[in-house]
């Protein structure tokens, strides 16, 4: 008796159908999990785009200091618990997170409380801000220790003649500074915005915008947060005060044509190099020349260090430009004419005097 499973003499054995068809499945797995794996780190440089270099190494500053504080407290910071989080921001506060028992400022807790929600969110955890372990104790901060914003002072057109004359015109690294203030201020640009333009469209991967010089001037392309905008800046009245002048004569004597547009000289300021220069340059830069150029001489030493940064620029214009008020909001890409005013320093005090025309 011939048993069902060996095939009848004089036919031939068939091949399992099951391997090949495991082969197959095993290749397009393969293929699935390669194609995965680049989607994930494609979605991680999305990640990445979404917040700028400055934000995510402050947040991860925190939330390493955030796990050193429950360390030392003996509690768990994951999962996200309002609780301690509240307790958390209670010691930022009080100063008692903190070796000099110094408070810090309400602006750096909610920053640090930002911080916390992201680096959870990244987790695939959620922090519920509106706890009223953390909402409470947040605002009871807010009305215990708020103060008025502090704000760096405006640098105006007059200053910013006075602080070109303060750098070396023959040296390249004078060049270089002296375009940077100019194009500061004419654009309104926020000092990570200056360091991060190219001179053209897309030739390096760490830019965030790059210019184009017309005859009249040069718009500059700048991506923010959530859109792209341009900024025109128009040619000046003078070659000295000219920033499209000023970029055009360092980017010919450094031998510039492609990359960053601002870059570091070495070589004893003989040479430039490849790498882009860092925003805290342009801080440092205004700092120093407002101080050389004896800007608000009549507050003391310390007083004028505290009151300058890049943010100056900014400032600068928004509070010396003789314009309607929606021509400064659109150049310094503001969303609305609110925030466009906070940054115009002096411009409209005692404009209109209500105590006159009140009749008193």
């Amino acid at each position: 008796m011939v048993s069902q499973s060996t095939p009848p003499v004089g036919e031939d054995v068939q091949t399992s159908p099951a391997l090949p068809a495991v082969t197959e499945a095993a290749h397009r797995a393969s293929i699935l999990s390669t194609h995965l794996e680049s989607l994930a780190d494609r979605a991680r440089d999305y990640v990445e785009a979404a917040s700028s270099a400055n934000t995510r190494r402050a947040y991860a500053s925190d939330w390493a200091h955030f796990n050193n504080w429950c360390r030392r407290q003996n509690l768990p910071a994951v999962p996200p618990d309002p609780e301690i989080v509240g307790l958390y921001i209670t010691a930022q506060a009080s100063g008692a997170a903190r070796a000099d028992r110094k408070p810090l400022s309400v602006s750096t807790i909610e920053r640090r409380l930002s911080a916390l929600a992201w680096n959870y969110a990244q987790r695939g955890q959620k922090l519920d801000r509106k706890d009223r372990h953390i909402a409470t104790v947040m605002a009871g901060i807010r009305n215990t220790h708020g103060r008025p914003p502090v704000q760096k002072e405006a640098v105006l057109p007059e200053d910013i003649i006075a602080m070109l004359e303060t750098l070396d015109r023959g040296s390249l690294r004078g060049l270089r500074d002296r375009a940077m203030l100019l194009i500061g201020f004419a654009g309104g640009l926020r000092r990570s915005e200056i360091v991060a333009l190219d001179i053209g469209k897309d030739q390096s991967e760490d830019a965030r915008g790059w210019v184009e010089i017309l005859d009249k001037g040069m718009i500059v392309t700048l991506r923010g947060k959530t859109s792209w905008r341009e900024v025109e800046i128009g040619r000046g009245s003078a070659d000295a005060t000219c920033p499209v002048v000023a970029l055009q004569t360092w980017l010919k004597l450094a031998r510039i044509a492609h990359g960053p547009l601002f870059r570091r000289v070495t070589g004893q300021g003989k040479d430039v190099g490849p790498d882009r220069l860092d925003d805290q340059q342009v801080a440092r830069l205004v700092k120093k020349t407002a101080l050389a150029a004896g800007v608000r001489g009549d507050l003391s030493e310390r007083e004028r260090a505290d009151k300058f940064a890049g943010h100056s620029l900014r400032a600068g214009l928004a509070s010396s430009a003789e314009v309607e008020e929606r021509y400064v909001q659109k150049q310094l890409g503001h969303a609305s004419a609110e925030m466009t005013r906070r940054y115009q320093r002096r411009r409209d005090r005692f404009r209109v005097n209500l105590t006159k025309a009140a009749g008193l």
